[in-house]
């Protein structure tokens, strides 16, 4: 490996934890690309498996983007409101992704500080994605029963599109993820 590379690795290395300039652009890409997803392949999927696999790109590109960035609970929060923001473009029940997607993306957070540490680090991508877009679809749940009531029926309709696109999220992410520290020259 050169010096140069070197260098740059190293000081790649040490962005971990900044939601500087560059961490913001990532964030906005991989939310463009999230949103652009979320209206072309991630329709086509819903309508495919009769709504039964809603793929929320959003929610992987914040999980991608907190992967690499490793940021605070905070700043994983101002990352999950900012998501949030974009989801309200395409959402049919306004302003619940601002709890739901804030709430996931700290746990996304706590999730990658703790696991980035030890041996399992390479599950990390899968299984905090798993996680983050299940507790992210089960506050949306929660939040959309106690506004229209109806509990077993919307419970029996989401829970199971929650958990099959957390299974598809956590595939996604784990698929993504090294592919983007690699072209970004992050190490672990």
């Amino acid at each position: 490996m050169s010096e140069n590379t070197t260098a740059r690795t190293v000081a790649a290395s040490a962005d971990h934890g900044k939601l500087d300039i560059q961490a913001l652009v990532l964030l906005a890409v991989l939310l463009a690309a999230g949103f652009i997803l979320n209206f072309t392949v991630g329709k086509a999927i819903s309508g495919i498996s009769g709504g039964l696999i809603s793929p929320e790109f959003i929610i992987s590109a914040f999980c991608l983007t907190i992967l690499v960035v490793r940021p605070n609970a905070i700043q994983a929060l101002i990352i999950g409101l900012i998501s949030a923001a974009v989801i309200q473009v395409t959402t049919t029940s306004p302003f619940i992704d601002f709890a739901a997607e804030g709430i996931a993306a700290m746990l996304m957070s706590l999730i990658v500080a703790a696991g980035m540490r030890g041996s399992a680090k390479k599950f990390v991508p899968l299984v905090g994605a798993f996680v983050t877009t299940v507790v992210s679809g089960v506050i949306f749940m929660l939040i959309k029963i106690a506004m229209v009531g109806s509990a077993a029926q919307l419970a029996a309709a989401m829970l199971p599109v929650v958990l099959i696109t957390g299974v598809f999220n956590a595939i996604l992410v784990s698929a993504l993820y090294l592919p983007i520290k690699k072209a970004l020259k992050l190490d672990d």
